[in-house]
């Protein structure tokens, strides 16, 4: 029988998202024509990942969004910027990023919830993180009107290789004291 490891990291390699364990499975035994038990598929995952940990490679196995997927080491984060930099011509805009941050920390939430936090209209802003993919529409409010309801998307979990919402960093830890007047008192 062929190495089911190496059927493994190609479904992973080819997976534009994170791959999960089911849809591994599935191949897996569609492939095989047999059962492959969770431990079995455990094995063969903790074994990629022991194999890509090894500094001759520049990748890794990691389990991001309930599902696997490889991403470059964190050694080789600056060169990575530099490029994506150099390809980027359209990055998400300040009012954008500023949608996005709201959604996340506030999810489930409207337009107009958002419009209130930020204080101008944000249509645009909540078109472009559609097109995207990193909200996406999570239902209707009960409130009148019933309005749209925005939350992040799994590529927004990708994108930022968080598992779920509650792995965002604490917002206290986002505030920076640097641009403070005046001494800080304890």
């Amino acid at each position: 029988m062929e190495n089911p490891e190496l059927y493994i990291e190609a479904l992973v390699f080819v997976s534009e998202q994170s791959i999960r364990v089911e849809e591994i499975l599935y191949c897996l035994q569609a492939t095989f024509e047999r059962d492959f038990s969770k431990e079995e598929m455990n094995e063969c995952l903790d074994s990629i990942k022991t194999k890509y940990s090894a500094d001759n490679f520049a990748i890794e196995l990691v389990n991001v969004n309930n599902g696997y997927q490889f991403l470059t080491k964190k050694n080789y984060h600056p060169v990575i910027s530099l490029l994506q930099l150099q390809r980027s011509k359209k990055k998400l805009s300040q009012a954008a990023l500023e949608t996005l941050a709201i959604i996340a920390y506030k999810q489930p939430v409207t337009k107009t919830e958002v419009e209130q936090i930020r204080g101008v209209n944000c249509d645009y802003s909540i078109q472009k993180l559609l097109e995207k993919e990193l909200i996406a529409i999570n239902g209707k409010s009960e409130s009148l009107g019933k309005p749209i309801l925005y939350g992040t998307s799994p590529l927004f979990m990708d994108y930022f290789g968080i598992n779920n919402i509650k792995e965002l960093p604490n917002i206290k830890e986002l505030t920076d004291n640097s641009t403070s007047i005046g001494e800080q008192q304890e």
